[in-house]
């Protein structure tokens, strides 16, 4: 056989190697390893211990963690009104080992409200389910001649009437800014260091509402303190059916959901997102962890990392304008 002959012969072997070779390598891309997660996960948390955030965050973690075969560890970051758990997420390696438990706030609102915010909502997550659904309660100090939406509005246009919130920015003050605007009435801001500070100044009359979260404000509807007048959501709330929405009761189409939504960073690899997704959602479905949110006055809602990143992006410009009319903004 001569040299050519047997050089082509040589090459055409180490061909057909090379694609058999090439065959037998997974076809999982960079990025995407096939037996993800192989180490525990971050979980930041944007805000305090005890909190909303921190009680979901903790209650889904468990079957979450069993599911995958790792520890989710909570890190509460409460720091910035939630910015900075969500700056920590955005500049993470994309690689599905920090997830994000935000609020409307972090997810939604806060670059409308402070210059400077360190990431982009919209363009620095990867957005996994929405969670859960709370409603914010609208309840009155006791000496407060209101006992509904309309007679509330009545008072609030004949005189100034201070409200609470939870701070600047937060969801009870975005709620009382919303109603103001779609009731045309002026209202006094006191802006508190959180839902406790903000309940026991209704409590002892600093005050004369709040639009509380469901968590803090039911105990003390439930005890008679405080007069409840109507829920911020669209729908009733299950923890409270008996009372009205702001919408049924004088204010159509009036919506406010403090909300909670789980992400991850930006760029991190599709069957990564898809399987988070897929644990989240069904440690959401589960029903003594449905349950178990629903005695906070939380209602599990998860779904699809689509579904919630086109609610992200409503609530993103609705929030910016209703901030921008309002002049809530800080310099």
């Amino acid at each position: 056989m001569g040299i050519w002959m047997r050089a082509r012969m040589r090459a055409r072997t180490l061909s057909v190697c090379g694609v058999v070779l090439l065959g037998a390598l997974p076809l999982t891309a960079p990025g995407q390893p096939s037996n993800y997660p192989t180490k525990p996960i971050r979980v930041l948390v944007a805000n305090a211990p005890g909190g909303g955030l921190d009680i979901t965050a903790r209650t889904v973690g468990p079957t979450v963690s069993n599911a995958l075969g790792q520890q989710l560890i909570v890190d509460n970051r409460g720091g910035a009104a939630g910015s900075l758990a969500g700056e920590i997420t955005a500049k993470a390696l994309p690689d599905g080992y920090t997830v994000l438990v935000g609020s409307i706030g972090p997810l939604a609102v806060n670059p409308h409200m402070y210059k400077g915010i360190g990431y982009h909502p919209l363009k620095d997550f990867a957005p996994l389910t929405f969670a859960v659904s709370g409603s914010n309660i609208l309840v009155v100090h006791p000496t407060v001649a209101a006992r509904t939406v309309p007679e509330l509005i009545a008072l609030a246009r004949g005189g100034s009437l201070t409200y609470g919130s939870t701070g600047s920015g937060n969801a009870a003050h975005l709620a009382a800014e919303l109603f103001s605007s779609m009731a045309k009435v002026k209202m006094v801001h006191v802006p508190y260091k959180g839902g406790a500070p903000a309940m026991i100044a209704l409590l002892s009359g600093e005050v004369q509402l709040v639009f509380s979260s469901a968590p803090t404000a039911i105990p003390q509807v439930k005890a008679g303190k405080v007069r409840a007048l109507a829920v911020t959501t669209l729908k009733r709330s299950a923890v409270l059916s008996d009372l009205p929405t702001i919408a049924e009761s004088g204010l159509p189409g009036y919506e406010m959901d403090n909300w909670f939504g789980i992400v991850t960073t930006a760029g991190t690899p599709r069957p990564i997102v898809e399987r988070l997704n897929a644990e989240f959602v069904k440690a959401l479905s589960q029903s003594d962890i449905k349950e178990a949110l629903l005695r906070q006055g939380l209602e599990a809602a998860p779904g699809t990392p689509e579904a919630f990143g086109a609610y992200m992006k409503s609530e993103y410009n609705k929030w910016g304008k209703i901030i921008a009319e309002a002049g809530i903004a800080t310099n």
